[in-house]
């Protein structure tokens, strides 16, 4: 798998979407949005109710892989407030385990800017260790370091012809260096925003685009990628 290097860090980039800093033993995520689906049925759109169980397993499956003494968690792990209590006991019962088996800091959202209650664990607006920092809503202008999510980034890749959307980390550069990152969300019914949109431009003016396939994570070259198609509605959430 390639890494990636922001602000001279080195990063493993996960094709579930997290990305794994060894020298630190820290695991990243983004974007869990636990409960999304219940709030949906709750409004009265019905969705399957597995999404929490979904994006649990993938959590899962990333501690399993690498170990991590540390978890971070940047924000929006849950979509609402009343997400805590939704849970099914089960899913709980499987985060609390996951949470017993490394240090846990959630990062608070603007879905959840409170702690949470029921998974109290270490919880800031942001953090800083070593060289870089995270934080839920990426800053406009220079953030050198910076880790952040929130945008849900995708990207429309074409390719021989075709043209496949997929999440994807969007880079930014400076000089061709990487200078900082917003996470592709890891939530199972989180959507997308095309890395191309204008909300990326205070962030990340010539974002780059590492997009997330089936059994890595790719560099994808500015001209293969396009805009999302005219008149599609935003998928961020």
């Amino acid at each position: 798998m390639p890494n990636i290097r922001i602000h001279r860090e080195v990063l493993t980039p996960d094709p579930l979407g997290a990305v794994f800093w060894a020298r630190e033993r820290t695991l990243v995520v983004s974007d869990l949005h636990f409960e999304k689906g219940s709030s949906f049925a709750a409004r009265g759109v019905m969705l399957p109710p597995y999404d929490t169980r979904t994006t649990l397993m993938r959590l899962a499956a990333l501690i399993r892989r690498y170990k991590p003494a540390r978890v971070i968690s940047l924000g929006d792990a849950f979509h609402d407030k009343g997400a805590e209590s939704r849970m099914n006991e089960a899913d709980a019962a499987t985060l609390g385990g996951l949470m017993k088996a490394s240090d846990w800091l959630w990062i608070l959202g603007n879905h959840d800017p409170e702690p949470p209650a029921r998974f109290a664990a270490a919880t800031e607006i942001e953090t800083t260790i070593g060289a870089l920092t995270f934080r839920h809503e990426p800053k406009e202008g220079d953030a050198p370091g910076e880790i952040a999510g929130h945008l849900h980034p995708c990207a429309r890749v074409i390719t021989e012809g075709r043209s496949l959307r997929r999440r994807c980390f969007a880079i930014g550069r400076v000089k061709g260096e990487g200078e900082r990152m917003i996470m592709p969300a890891m939530g199972a019914y989180t959507g997308g925003l095309n890395i191309l949109d204008a909300a990326y431009a205070p962030h990340l003016p010539d974002p780059v685009a590492w997009v997330l396939g089936a059994e890595g994570v790719y560099p994808i070259a500015r001209e293969n990628l396009a805009p999302d198609f005219q008149g599609r509605a935003r998928e961020q959430a």
